[in-house]
């Protein structure tokens, strides 16, 4: 158990340098004159990614959850698969990515990186929601990663609705 506390703790300081990342983004952007968009459900979100970090463990901990390599090990890759993805995202998106939804007006849409697949608009999100799946199920909490799963699918069709109306005002054509 100790050793998923550490891998929760890694995952956490990780969120940590996120937000890091974000907040100087956050400075590139409204130095450009940008707009945020979506405040309403940023708290919402930063609550249920807290809680996802709190509840693993404690899930772990109290239901006396069992350690199962074979569901284990593929989940653990999943997690650095979704970590190696996020992170591809972040360096992609440069200075424009954001925890928040900000967009500066009169930029082009990023099409580089995992940008470049047109079916695939939020690559990121996509990274999350690995995440929420395979973090706890590294140590078998599968309620915390069906609670996470359930919750996070509203909260992304609230975010990525927002996201989508905030880049379609903001941005214009990649090719222009």
């Amino acid at each position: 158990m100790i050793w998923y506390g550490l891998l929760v703790a890694a995952v956490a300081a990780e969120r940590v340098a996120e937000l890091v990342v974000a907040h100087r983004n956050e400075r590139w952007t409204t130095a450009r004159g940008a707009t945020e968009a979506g405040q309403g459900h940023y708290p919402a979100m930063v609550a249920l990614h807290t809680g996802l970090l709190i509840a693993c463990p404690t899930e772990v901990w109290l239901a006396d959850r069992p350690f199962v390599p074979a569901l284990a090990w593929p989940m653990l890759a999943v997690l650095a698969g979704a970590q190696a993805l996020r992170w591809w995202c972040i360096h992609t998106l440069g200075p424009r990515w954001n925890t928040r939804v900000i967009v500066v007006p009169g930029l082009p849409l990023v099409t580089g990186g995992p940008y470049r697949w047109r079916w695939l608009r939020h690559p990121n999100y996509v990274a999350v929601v690995a995440e929420g799946v395979a973090l706890p199920l590294v140590h078998t909490a599968w309620a915390t990663a069906a609670a996470f799963t359930a919750l996070n699918a509203a909260l992304l069709t609230v975010r990525i609705r927002c996201e989508n109306q905030a880049l379609a005002t903001a941005t214009v054509p990649a090719s222009a």
